[in-house]
């Protein structure tokens, strides 16, 4: 009798065709997953999924089906840069921020869920932010939206932990990316400290998908990534005074930009 080989993980990713969704794709891929690549984006070698589509979601889960005949890793990547101070942000950016950042990834899961309990297995993992565990003035409702990943997430580990399934959620600081690139908002001062803390971050989404990978492979379920998201996190859990200090010099900055 001889031993099977170990089943190649196959892995979904959405927003994949750029930054942290196509670096995850690629360290996926160094270790031999198979991996579908997926964005609203045209791009070579990338399914079509825009995450806001219903329809969408059917077919890329008729494609894995078809494919694949099951999945082992979700993976909620594609979001949106946005917000606003509250006096500026009108109800159409909240609601764009909703629909890609929350409601793409409740679509997914929800998509993969009948797999993963059928299957008795499978992970779920959501790319959240720092912004939802830390929350920065000018930026409510992408911290609400990335909070709300947070607990959809914990919610989801908690549900599905019965049926083999665990869910983990990714909360990096800024890291060199085009997020910007395509960010949309009435607030103009926000987006140009925004775009400056990406520009100057000291990683880039290669170093994020690497440490992704190793602390899913040690089964951590709320994955802080990098230096200075573990330190701003820690900062609030320990010296909420310091922390809401800390917060608050920040937002008189962001009004100074425009004064």
């Amino acid at each position: 009798m001889t031993d099977q080989p170990p089943q190649q993980q196959r892995v979904l990713i959405t927003g994949a065709a750029s930054g942290l969704g196509a670096a995850l794709a690629r360290a996926w891929e160094a270790r031999g997953a198979e991996v579908l690549r997926t964005d609203r984006a045209d791009g070579e070698g990338i399914v079509r999924l825009d995450i806001a589509s219903d329809a969408d979601w059917a077919a890329v889960l008729a494609y894995v089906e078809r494919t694949w005949g099951g999945l082992d890793v979700l993976v909620n990547n594609a979001g949106i840069a946005g917000g606003g101070r509250l006096d500026v942000a009108g109800i159409d950016e909240w609601q764009r921020l909703v629909d890609i950042n929350l409601l793409g990834a409740v679509r997914g899961t929800a998509t993969f869920t009948p797999v993963f309990k059928r299957q008795g297995s499978g992970r779920v993992v959501n790319v959240a932010s720092l912004a939802g565990l830390v929350h920065p003035a000018g930026m409510a409702g992408y911290n609400a939206t990335k909070a709300a990943v947070v607990a959809l997430t914990e919610t989801t580990g908690h549900e599905l932990a019965a049926h083999g399934v665990s869910a983990h959620v990714v909360c990096p600081s800024y890291f060199r990316t085009n997020l910007m690139a395509g960010v949309e908002g009435r607030d103009a001062a926000l987006q140009q400290v925004m775009t400056k803390l990406v520009e100057d971050a000291p990683l880039g989404p290669d170093e994020i998908a690497a440490a992704v990978l190793d602390a899913i492979d040690a089964g951590t379920e709320l994955i802080v990534p990098d230096d200075a998201a573990r330190a701003a996190y820690q900062l609030k859990l320990t010296d909420r005074p310091s922390y809401d200090a800390v917060m608050r010099a920040q937002a008189r900055k962001l009004d100074a930009v425009t004064e």
